[in-house]
């Protein structure tokens, strides 16, 4: 989270720059609803649906 923060920072106007750790985040954060059922929190995961629905919007 901390280095997507500092890419965001650092590319205000070309956020598609960061998509490398938004990507990072946003698997970390499945992980964590897959093994909790979609019950775990983490101030830096945004809700279940938004995760899998930026995943699948955004394929490798």
């Amino acid at each position: 989270a901390c280095e997507l923060q500092s890419c965001l920072n650092k590319n205000t106007y070309t956020p598609e720059k960061c998509e490398k750790h938004m990507r990072e985040l946003y698997l970390c954060c499945d992980s964590m609803y897959k093994a909790t059922q979609d019950k775990g929190e983490s101030s830096a995961c945004p809700m279940p649906s938004v995760v899998r629905r930026w995943l699948k919007n955004h394929p490798q």
